[in-house]
């Protein structure tokens, strides 16, 4: 794998080099950086086209691939990998990594996910180690009186990219200091602005000129037709299917949230127009009431993925994932799964 790093000088950022690095280079910085990064957003391609992300944990192989992994309750990305490999990833959050000052960091590449169901944490051990340490929460959903609400989250298919471009962009704390703040005031209600207008940025998710994915952070400027987005020079663009995600965790990756709002990128006389036309939030919007439908979905969600492939539900391997657990101090109460909503 070849890593290549470019950027462009943009008013009121700092210039990151352009170079090409090989692996035993990255390793000591942009590996660093990486591994750091506590969630990164992901894209995949959608049945008609249209760029799907949602932010996820990801874990960095020794062969430079990129392991992500997802639950039988959310596996659309998996099925969309499946049917087209080209992906994207965006390392743009820096909550909770300890970094400073830390550059974003864009991959391209491409992904395979076979339909291997795991039930264990083999061949993800580092994934699961990491979660489990960063994530204090999740530790809860191992004992006994969680297990029969939380099985689906362990039945997990293992996607691996292997990136073919990177890309090192000025740190979120720049684009955010030097552009105007979201704000929905005075404009027709859009799908999304109540979202939106609660996010300081938002990743928009769009195709380029060969219809593969592409990621960049940005603040979008409601107008009365949609939401003017402004998009990097090292990450063209192209009119059609696209959306922007919003999504937030805390340093414990706990008090999660996440919406995507779909619609079409056009390209006006104003710049970039983003055209929503419906906004998703798969873990509810953190009402209490949430819970309740959030279990019962993914319960439906995983049964009816096992059911049409005419599979039986693997059983868990507790001890296996207890195993990777580390010793912690004692810890706040667990919060109900839709309050720190776990990674899918």
């Amino acid at each position: 794998m070849s890593l290549s790093s470019t950027s462009q000088d943009r008013p009121g950022h700092d210039k990151v080099a352009a170079h090409r690095v090989s692996p035993p280079e990255a390793a000591s910085g942009l590996h660093d950086v990486l591994d750091a990064y506590r969630t990164c957003e992901f894209v995949t391609l959608g049945r008609d086209g249209t760029p799907l992300a949602w932010p996820t944990a990801v874990a960095r192989r020794e062969d430079g691939t990129l392991l992500v992994t997802t639950c039988l309750a959310f596996a659309q990305k998996a099925l969309n990998v499946r049917r087209d490999g080209r992906v994207a990833l965006l390392f743009s959050d820096p909550t909770g990594s300890g970094l400073g000052h830390a550059p974003q960091v864009f991959v391209s590449g491409r992904a395979e996910c076979p339909e291997t169901i795991t039930a264990g944490p083999q061949g993800a051990e580092d994934y699961w180690r990491r979660l489990f340490e960063r994530q204090p929460h999740s530790r809860s959903y191992l004992t006994h009186p969680m297990r029969p609400l939380m099985s689906w989250y362990y039945l997990r298919l293992l996607i691996t990219v292997e990136p073919e471009h990177v890309v090192l962009r000025p740190p979120l704390e720049e684009l955010v200091r030097h552009g105007a703040p979201v704000s929905v005031a005075g404009t027709p209600p859009l799908p999304g602005a109540a979202q939106l207008g609660r996010a300081p940025s938002a990743v928009l998710a769009a195709r380029n000129a060969s219809g593969a994915p592409v990621l960049a952070r940005t603040l979008p400027r409601p107008t009365t037709s949609g939401y003017l987005v402004e998009v990097p020079a090292d990450c063209p663009v192209e009119d059609g299917p696209a959306g922007l995600l919003v999504h937030r965790h805390d340093e414990r990756l706990n008090h999660m949230y996440n919406a995507f709002v779909r619609g079409t990128l056009q390209r006006t006389g104003a710049g970039w127009l983003l055209v929503p036309s419906r906004v998703i939030e798969p873990m509810g919007s953190g009402r209490a009431k949430d819970a309740l439908r959030v279990l019962r979905r993914t319960k439906r969600s995983t049964d009816r993925y096992l059911a049409r492939r005419g599979l039986t539900r693997p059983k868990v391997e507790w001890d296996s994932f207890r195993a990777l657990v580390q010793p912690a101090p004692v810890l706040p109460a667990a919060p109900s799964p839709v309050k720190g909503s776990p990674h899918h």
